[in-house]
């Protein structure tokens, strides 16, 4: 069944065009999405990048590294448990995001999404709070990046490596959206093997087939001593924020929608894909990582920044006795790193460009250059990626801990966004007389999976603020508590001040029927209902190919 285009409507003053994209909730803005002064954004993103970023766009420091300080703190089990429940909420979470993806594939994505469909104050909320939290990213990942290179030579000032990545990045952004394609691509494929390669090896590890490791037979010798849950339920919550920080990442899949040259068909196989490398790349490594290392190894109480010579991968593998093996993970470590730097200033810059677009920031952030490379905004990430060189002063480590406060955390609040949204979305869309039949994709658990998703991100933000008030080993104060949850006070400041400076525009919530469900649709005409999971006949007896459907 085709999609029905929607007959001519008015928005504002302006008759509408369904081939025009605009932002104006209300249709008064006037300025086509991606069309700004000399140039616009360019679709360059093949089906291949945009699979290659849902498989291992983010993995990196997170995963490698500061998994280190999550098994220490909590064990393999809480490692296993917390990463699975975070995972599953991703799941749910790039599906919802997925379907709105795919009807409007518009810059600005999920903070878009949230002005329309919730709320245009928790929308400028979100969006700041993203963009600051990959802006303050950056320079964490390029000082991550020279501390790597002391795993080798640790005789060269690490400023020196700062200023090398630091130029190679600049170098990748003049190439614009496709540079960014291509160097996820090629690391993408540099880091699933790795991980792939690890896998294979610590079940050999763990099956006494490796003769220079002593211990012989693992087995799951060290989920009894020292034990799979350590810390109790401090120990367990305070695994969320880690797996916040590895999966970070996992939605600028659908934030690359609004430059790639055929959403329909790529973004519903990325978002299946986020599934393999949910379950592979980070659950199953880590359960491996849990089976050949113990979680009481002093080693680990380094964990910090981007410190290999902590990472619970590599110290599993020297455990193992295999020599040249650790320099090796050390490398793809740092290739993985890079990766992510990179992605800090797609996902900062594109969100900044269509936050100046919206009205919601600085006029100039929206100028695109004829070659579609938001250029203003791209010298701001830069900017911030000198920020690394603070490193070089006495108290480096006090600023970078308090700039990464405003990152893991605000994941919670973009994904538990996503997921409501696409439950107001689809109110909004029945309320208005569309039917489901009218999609060109549907996320395959509908809005009960984006309910679930919306659930575990709120009981991951509670979880968080227990074990911010009440830390391991230590008292309750106000400077730990911060450290841990300073994105919270950032969004509700952030949420605040739109509404009052905006005077309460809108209320509280967008109505159902008065959401813009217009506004930058990309309508398909020919769709193939043997491709497509909207238009399968839902039975008892289709269950299995349905659940089938949404991961492969």
């Amino acid at each position: 069944m085709d999609l029905k285009r929607p007959p001519a409507a008015v928005l504002g003053d302006e008759k509408y065009d369904p081939d025009t994209v605009k932002y104006d909730s209300e249709g008064s803005s006037g300025v086509a999405e991606g069309e700004v002064q000399n140039g616009k954004l360019e679709r360059g993103l093949k089906g291949r990048h945009m699979q290659m970023i849902a498989i291992g766009g983010s993995i990196g420091a997170g995963l490698f590294v500061g998994s280190g300080a999550a098994f220490h703190n909590g064990g393999p089990g809480s490692v296993l448990v917390a990463f699975m429940i975070v995972g599953l909420m991703l799941l749910f979470t790039v599906q919802a995001l997925g379907e709105l993806a795919v009807l409007y594939p518009v810059n600005g994505a999920f903070f878009t999404y949230a002005c329309r469909f919730l709320d245009e104050s928790w929308g400028f909320a979100m969006g700041w709070d993203y963009a600051l939290g990959w802006l303050t990213v950056l320079p964490f990942e390029i000082t991550a990046a020279g501390i790597t290179i002391e795993y080798w030579r640790d005789d060269i000032n690490i400023g020196v490596w700062i200023a090398v990545f630091l130029t190679i990045l600049v170098v990748v952004q003049i190439f614009g959206v496709k540079g960014y394609g291509e160097v996820e691509f090629v690391l993408g494929l540099i880091k699933i093997t790795a991980v792939t390669g690890f896998i294979i090896f610590g079940i050999v590890v763990d099956c006494g087939g490796v003769k220079t490791d002593s211990r012989g037979y693992i087995g799951a010798r060290y989920w009894h001593d020292p034990g799979a849950f350590l810390n109790g339920f401090k120990g367990f919550a305070s695994v969320f924020v880690t797996a916040a920080f590895a999966f970070g990442g996992t939605e600028l899949v659908g934030l690359a929608a609004a430059e790639a040259s055929d959403p329909r068909k790529s973004l519903p196989k990325a978002t299946k894909q986020v599934f393999w490398r949910i379950a592979t790349f980070y659950v199953l490594s880590l359960f491996i990582v849990g089976l050949i290392l113990p979680s009481d190894n002093e080693d680990l109480l380094g964990t910090s920044g981007a410190d290999t010579k902590a990472s619970p991968f590599v110290l599993a593998i020297q455990l193992a006795g295999v020599k040249g093996l650790p320099s090796v993970f050390n490398a793809v470590i740092t290739i993985s790193v890079l990766s992510v730097a990179n992605s800090c200033t797609y996902g900062s810059t594109r969100t900044m460009q269509a936050l100046g677009l919206r009205g919601m920031g600085p006029k100039f952030l929206t100028y695109i250059d004829k070659k579609g490379r938001p250029l203003w905004c791209v010298l701001i990430q830069i900017a911030f990626g000198l920020l690394a060189f603070i490193g070089e002063a006495g108290n480096g480590s006090t600023v970078f801990t308090w700039l990464l406060s405003l990152s893991g955390l605000s994941y919670f609040f973009v994904w538990g966004s996503i997921c409501l949204s696409h439950v107001r979305f689809r109110a909004g869309w029945k309320a208005q007389g569309h039917s489901l039949d009218e999609l060109p994709y549907r996320a395959s658990f509908g809005v009960v999976g984006s309910m679930i998703g919306f659930i575990l991100a709120c009981i991951a933000l509670i979880a968080t603020f227990y074990v911010s008030l009440f830390p391991i080993g230590a008292p309750t104060e106000a400077e730990t508590f911060f450290e841990s949850y300073l994105a919270g006070p950032v969004v509700i400041t952030l949420y605040l001040g739109w509404k009052i400076y905006s005077r309460g525009k809108g209320g509280l919530f967008v109505r159902a029927s008065q959401m813009d469900l217009l506004t930058g649709l990309r309508t398909f005409d020919h769709l193939d209902p043997l491709n497509d999971n909207g238009h399968r006949k839902k039975s008892v007896a289709s269950v299995p190919k349905r659940m089938l459907h949404a991961f492969v």
